[in-house]
């Protein structure tokens, strides 16, 4: 049996997905969007790994990201972790369990559905529905725009169910919190945050490996179900972004190299880390488990021991598999990216 190729960082193939409220934004990344001017590319599955999607999220079948660099060119993120498990994940890994997050960009060009996502009660009682956890980094926004981030403080079921019944402007968006964001900001929304993407936001998206979504209001939209009662029974009226940061969030800040490495999000399921440098410089990062870095200006130059050095730039996502060890980072100038690992990472 021939020797499988030495792993290294890894790209994949975005999967673009059409959205009533998306737009072109995504061209900013330099990306050559299918369709034209006028298709609504709302959401770019950068790193996908899931044997099922809801119908009125990711389309009802089974998303797996495909390798498009090196050796590994056309391989289905499934079969890499079947043949390359522990060489993927990391010690600790011996069940395949799938790849534990999911990776995306938002276009939100129009607001999103007021939505929440399974809370760990309602997923532990219904085999079908999967916790989503996750955080959004804002890329860029129009001047004034906010995201909705859990309901105003002292707001009840029973005033929530009965905006939701009025299914108007005026009944539903004095119960939200809303939040002005800016180039930088991080929100993280743990399941059972009733939120919603503003219109004019371009954001990058780290979640748990799930799409399971309630859509409670839909801004006038008519066409697409609404799932009040299973919303009802997940929303955490308690929820702790309606008094201020949430209790995950962080803003610690450690140097590196020619630059800093600032902690945004570090919950139960995953931990966000911006590295910002500021001129050009090569500097080793140490791994634990398997990483995932997004580049957002700039270019990065990573190699690990094998010796195979693979260029991300500006807009695209990698997969460093947890088998490096540690990678080098080589930058020619200013760069900033999104450094994304597990808890076993």
């Amino acid at each position: 049996m021939p020797t499988p190729p030495p792993l290294y960082p890894l790209l994949f193939d975005p999967i673009y997905k059409e959205k009533v409220w998306g737009g072109r934004s995504l061209e900013r990344l330099g990306r050559d969007l299918p369709g034209d001017a006028s298709t609504p590319i709302g959401e770019s599955w950068e790193l996908v790994d899931l044997a099922t999607t809801s119908v009125s999220g990711g389309g009802g079948g089974a998303e797996h990201s495909v390798v498009r660099n090196g050796p590994l060119a056309g391989t289905r993120i499934d079969a890499l972790l079947a043949e390359h498990t522990t060489g993927i994940l990391g010690g600790g890994t011996a069940d395949n369990l799938g790849f534990p997050l999911l990776i995306k960009y938002l276009d939100a060009n129009e607001n999103l559905s007021v939505q929440v996502h399974p809370s760990p009660a309602y997923a532990a009682a219904h085999p079908d529905a999967h916790l989503k956890s996750e955080a959004w980094y804002i890329v860029d926004r129009v001047p004034g725009a906010v995201i909705y981030k859990g309901l105003r403080p002292g707001v009840t079921a029973d005033q929530l169910h009965d905006a939701l019944q009025a299914n108007t402007d005026d009944a539903v968006v004095p119960l939200l919190n809303a939040v002005p964001v800016e180039p930088g900001d991080c929100h993280y929304l743990p399941s059972g945050t009733c939120h919603a993407l503003g219109a004019g936001v371009l954001v990058a998206e780290v979640q748990t490996p799930s799409d399971t979504t309630f859509r409670v209001y839909d801004w006038g939209r008519t066409g697409r179900a609404l799932h009040i009662e299973e919303a009802l029974a997940c929303i955490d009226f308690d929820d702790p972004a309606t008094d201020g940061p949430n209790a995950w969030e962080s803003h610690s800040a450690r140097p590196v190299d020619e630059g800093t490495a600032t902690t945004l999000v570090r919950c139960p399921y995953f931990s966000i880390e911006r590295v910002d440098r500021a001129a050009a410089t090569a500097a080793p990062f140490a791994m634990s488990g398997p990483e995932v870095w997004m580049v957002l200006t700039g270019a990065v130059r990573v190699g690990g021991d094998t010796g195979k050095t693979v260029e991300i730039g500006p807009g695209q996502t990698a997969l460093l598999p947890a088998g490096l060890g540690g990678v080098n980072a080589q930058t020619d100038g200013p760069a900033t990216w999104l450094r994304v690992t597990t808890p076993a990472g």
